[in-house]
C-alpha cells in the first residue's frame, strides 16, 4: 500500500512526507519550487532519499474555449516536470460537456507525453 500526503504544510506536512510518505501531491503556486527545496531539507534531517518520493501536482486543467489554453496547459504541465513532477492529477472544467475533454484527449495528452 502506498501512502500518500497531500498539502504543502512546511513544518508539518512536508516533514511527515518527508518521514513516511511515498508520494507526496502540492498545489501550484509560486512557492512550488520552495515547497520542494522545504521537503529536500526535511529529507536530509531524516537521512531519507528524496527521488524515492514521487511528486505530483494538483492541477485545475481548463483547456479554454475552442482549446485557447492549451498551450498554456501544456508549459505548466512541462515546468511541473522540469521541477521533478511526475504525475498532474486535476479536474477539467466543464466535464459534463464533451469538448473539453475531446481537447484534453487530443491536443494536450498527445504534447504532454513528448516532454
Amino acid at each position: 500500500m502506498q501512502r500518500r500526503v497531500g498539502g504543502g504544510g512546511e513544518r508539518k506536512t512536508l516533514r511527515l512526507v518527508a518521514k513516511y510518505a511515498d508520494a507526496c501531491n502540492l498545489f501550484p503556486s509560486p512557492e512550488l519550487a520552495h515547497k520542494l527545496d522545504v521537503l529536500r531539507e526535511h529529507c536530509a534531517r531524516e537521512g531519507r532519499d528524496y527521488d524515492t518520493i514521487e511528486k505530483t501536482v494538483y492541477y485545475p486543467f481548463d483547456p479554454g474555449e475552442n482549446g485557447a489554453e492549451v498551450n498554456k496547459i501544456i508549459d505548466q504541465l512541462g515546468q511541473f516536470a522540469e521541477l521533478g513532477f511526475s504525475t498532474a492529477i486535476g479536474n477539467v472544467a466543464k466535464v459534463w460537456e464533451i469538448t473539453p475533454l475531446d481537447i484534453m484527449a487530443t491536443q494536450v495528452i498527445p504534447q504532454a507525453a513528448k516532454r
